[in-house]
């Protein structure tokens, strides 16, 4: 016997992915091409197959663990190809030769064996190349999981059929209103059919091509056993998914229980009813329960095998804000079932429809306020001094193409004080029990683009300088009016800040983005008389607004946080101390 260390194969990306099941365990005697773990990725579920048969020893990851390719997944233990066959056959008196007859007959046949590997040798060196090379196959190409965008427009298709793609290499690009996204090919092969054409709206799922690929060859197999170990593979497959189904029906419902008539109710049950097995989800799905709150155990997955997709998370959120709208009191509270009202009866009217980012936004402002108990706290920043050392700097950093704003100040400001008051950069537990201390510092910044409100997040802003703030702001407030921010760069975000004061306004209250727990508004600057303890004296006063979450934040730490602030931007030293 001897024992082999199964690792992650090519799976066409050298990026991580998350192990979600494990469906063998030690002492398991498993067959070649049996599943012996599930990975996922962003991109895709992967079904890491056994490359050969034997029992399992030792499991090397556990249900969580993030590996890549070439990573340990598990000992087996299988027969050596020199002495696994006597390994079987010798019993005590045999192998010492007490039988000397059957010892020669042993040995005898170990010959003839021996004679006829080589012309077996022969024969498979003489085998047809197609014998020894891999099967080609067609693999549909899908658009991936776009988050909580509806639908995208094709821009781009830079393959045509017939081409040869390698694993990666961007096949199509697609355009909403929030962001430009490339798809990669997921491995290498031969575009064979265009499913899409560019102007198209496509949506997660939607076909976009057919690749041609080339599995890897198996010469050690005839065709008997490839299609031996394929009905093995098919039936453990089979016997795993009935067991699966089986653990996940209520036991009424199994044979011997419930009538049809209660199935059929079973099946008809709310999506927000708990699962009786395990939550299947994605890691990109996980992180977005997170951030919406919602318990994935209430939620009913419409992918494969019940497996929760973020379309499922999005649905149950809306189908709770219309129940809790439709549930409240008709006499008192926020009535959400307003009445339609023809209001051409009045005069001549236009219909606008709101484009998807809006209609995003509008979503997330909602629940926001009526989930936030928000309160407001201005304040003012004598930015006399900082408006003259601006002004200063910029004229010395104009030959380096670094242009210094109000704003890239605001963020160092908020920076520093969010290191120093903790609670700011923090999010609440969906139990109100307990706050998450976040140990990063990533701050979003509210750009107007033509088409809403965008909000793309600058990390780690308390290890950067000024200049390689504004430098960064300003190539995200580019991206963002260009529309081609990616999904990720508008995620992630501790706290954030919406400047009007280029627009002009004297103060205003700003809705926290959730699950953030504040947020920094700034209106236009003016110059306002103020007392310098012998007389008045002109200074530029720059208004502050900051909104909490009242339930995190109470009035008087909300109240120091914003000083805090303002007197880091009335002497910068401040942010050295």
């Amino acid at each position: 016997m001897s024992v082999e260390i199964i690792r992650v194969p090519d799976t066409g990306s050298s990026d991580p992915a998350d192990v979600i099941e494990i469906p063998v365990q030690v002492g398991d005697t498993i067959a070649a091409e049996d599943t012996i773990v599930v990975l996922e990725s962003d991109k895709a579920t992967v079904e890491v197959p056994a490359p050969q048969g034997g029992r399992v020893r030792k499991l090397l990851v556990s249900n969580g663990d993030r590996i890549k390719e070439g990573d340990p997944i598990l000992e087996l233990e299988t027969e050596s190809e020199a002495g696994g066959e006597h390994s079987i056959r010798e019993q005590p008196g045999e192998a010492d030769g007490v039988e000397g007859e059957d010892t020669g007959e042993a040995a005898a046949g170990d010959k003839d064996a021996s004679e006829a590997a080589p012309a077996a040798e022969q024969d498979k060196a003489a085998a047809p190349p197609e014998q020894s090379s891999g099967q080609k196959k067609v693999v549909p190409v899908t658009v991936p999981d776009l988050g909580d965008i509806e639908s995208a427009e094709l821009i781009e298709l830079p393959v045509k059929e017939g081409d040869s793609v390698e694993a990666e290499q961007v096949i199509a690009v697609l355009e909403s209103d929030k962001a430009s996204l490339e798809i990669p090919a997921p491995e290498a092969g031969t575009v064979v059919a265009l499913k899409a054409s560019t102007g198209d709206k496509l949506s997660t799922g939607d076909a976009l091509l057919e690749l041609e690929v080339v599995e890897p060859a198996q010469p050690e197999k005839d065709a008997g056993q490839q299609a031996s170990t394929q009905d093995s593979r098919k039936g453990y497959k089979k016997e795993r998914q009935g067991k699966k189904d089986e653990a996940e029906q209520p036991a009424a419902a199994q044979p011997g229980g419930a009538s049809q008539e209660q199935e059929q109710k079973a099946e008809a049950a709310p999506a927000g009813g708990r699962t009786s097995g395990p939550v299947h989800a994605g890691p990109a799905v996980r992180k977005l329960a997170r951030e919406l709150g919602v318990d994935l155990a209430e939620v009913r997955g419409s992918g494969p095998r019940r497996r929760i997709l973020k379309e499922d998370v999005h649905a149950h959120v809306n189908r709770l804000l219309t129940e809790k709208g439709a549930a409240a009191p008709a006499g008192g509270g926020l009535d959400l079932d307003l009445p339609d009202i023809d209001f051409s009866r009045f005069g001549e009217i236009e219909r606008v429809e709101l484009n998807r980012l809006r209609r995003t936004s509008a979503t997330n402002l909602h629940r926001s306020w009526l989930s936030i108990p928000h309160v407001t706290q201005h304040d003012e920043a004598d930015i006399t001094d900082l408006e003259a050392f601006r002004k200063e700097q910029n004229q010395r950093l104009e030959n380096d193409g670094v242009k210094l704003t109000m704003l890239a100040f605001l963020v160092k400001a908020s920076a520093v004080a969010l290191a120093k008051f903790p609670d700011f950069n923090s999010s609440l537990e969906k139990s109100g029990e307990a706050l998450i201390r976040k140990h990063y510092i990533h701050i979003g910044v509210a750009v107007d683009t033509p088409n809403g409100l965008v909000v793309p997040v600058l990390r780690d802003a308390d290890s950067k300088g000024l200049a390689e703030i504004a430098a960064e702001v300003g190539e995200l407030a580019k991206r963002a009016r260009e529309k081609k921010l990616s999904p990720g760069e508008m995620q992630g975000g501790t706290f954030s800040i919406s400047s009007l004061g280029g627009i002009g306004g004297t103060a205003f209250t700003p809705i926290v983005n959730w699950p953030e727990v504040a947020i920094l508004g700034v209106s236009r600057s003016t110059t306002a008389p103020r007392w310098n303890g012998s007389e008045f004296e002109p200074r530029l006063m720059l208004p502050l607004s900051l909104s909490y979450d009242h339930r995190v934040i109470d009035g008087a730490s909300a109240a120091r946080f914003t000083r805090f602030i303002a007197e880091t931007l009335e002497d910068l030293r401040r942010a050295l101390l």
